[in-house]
């Protein structure tokens, strides 16, 4: 016994990464990189094209203060104030029905609902067919319901409804999935200290999904307001400011270019270019206002 522990112990001995190991590890570096390359040409050359043909109309004094109304097809001038306020107010009231209807039946999948249950089985059903609903078909039930059969006129509320059909499933899935990676100790901890299940998901689960939940909230908004199918088919396009919702035209920036495809005038290129422009710009401001609360409410959760 005693031999046995006195004898020495041969420690393994490193024999290195062998050849094959090393040129698939560089093939594989290689082909994900040239992969980024590839997605990054499309988008950085959208982004140049809009820039270089935008910037003519945003930098033009009076594209943020007025409107389209009274300019012929041909005349220059004017800007998109109306579009602005008409994108901003349905993207308002789809994000304030969206987001808690969201917020609700993602809580209700992950934190109430039993997997193999019929009702959270046909909610994660109904949420995937949503999922890949496109825009038109949207706009068309919203017409067929709202507008032929309870009455109501063509209206920029009308485009909102149409757009919560098209932004609830993203908000579900990505605050399922923020809800998901929250340690499940966390909740123990908080169930052991006998605070109840509500509580423990308003003042812990949720304060530590929120930074996720607000990128995927302002990802989801961002996407639904580009749409055009809705504003086609629910509320026409008006070269004047509207700020009522639940009648009357009214002017987005997707409209700006949809009516403007028409006009092969140079002022109606500029207002195209422009309008595609200051969507883009929209868009930026609003993932940067995502990532500015996500990372002050992260702080705060601390």
């Amino acid at each position: 016994m005693t031999a046995t522990l006195d004898k020495p112990v041969k420690a393994p001995t490193f024999r290195g990464v062998g050849t094959r190991r090393r040129v698939t590890d560089l093939t594989a570096t290689v082909l994900v990189t040239l992969a980024v390359l590839v997605a990054l040409v499309p988008l950085v050359w959208v982004l140049f094209t809009a820039i270089a043909k935008g910037i003519p109309a945003l930098t033009s004094a009076s594209w943020f203060t007025h409107s389209l109304s009274g300019l012929t097809s041909s005349a220059a001038g004017g800007g998109v104030y109306h579009a602005l306020i008409g994108t901003i107010l349905q993207g308002l009231v789809c994000a304030l029905l969206s987001i808690p209807l969201g917020l609700f039946v993602a809580i209700y999948l992950v934190e109430y609902a039993d997997r193999k249950s019929r009702l959270a089985k046909l909610t994660t059903f109904m949420v995937d067919i949503l999922s890949g609903v496109p825009s038109i078909v949207a706009a068309l039930f919203i017409y067929a319901l709202w507008i032929a059969t309870f009455g109501f006129p063509k209206s920029g509320f009308a485009v909102s409804l149409a757009l919560v059909l098209l932004m609830v499933p993203v908000v579900i899935r990505s605050t399922e999935e923020m809800l998901r990676i929250v340690p499940q100790d966390l909740r123990e901890a908080s169930y052991a200290l006998g605070v109840p299940k509500w509580k423990t998901i308003a003042r812990i689960v949720l304060p530590t999904a929120l930074p996720g939940i607000i990128t995927g909230v302002m990802l989801a908004l961002a996407r639904v307001m580009g749409e055009t199918a809705p504003l086609l088919i629910l509320v026409g396009y008006a070269p004047f400011i509207n700020f009522d919702l639940f009648g009357g035209e009214m002017g987005t920036l997707p409209g700006v270019m949809v009516a403007e495809m028409n006009n092969p005038t140079d002022a109606g290129t500029n207002r195209i270019w422009g309008a595609a422009l200051t969507l883009i710009l929209l868009i930026a401001v609003l993932n940067v206002l995502a990532k500015v609360i996500g990372h002050f409410s992260q702080v705060r959760s601390k």
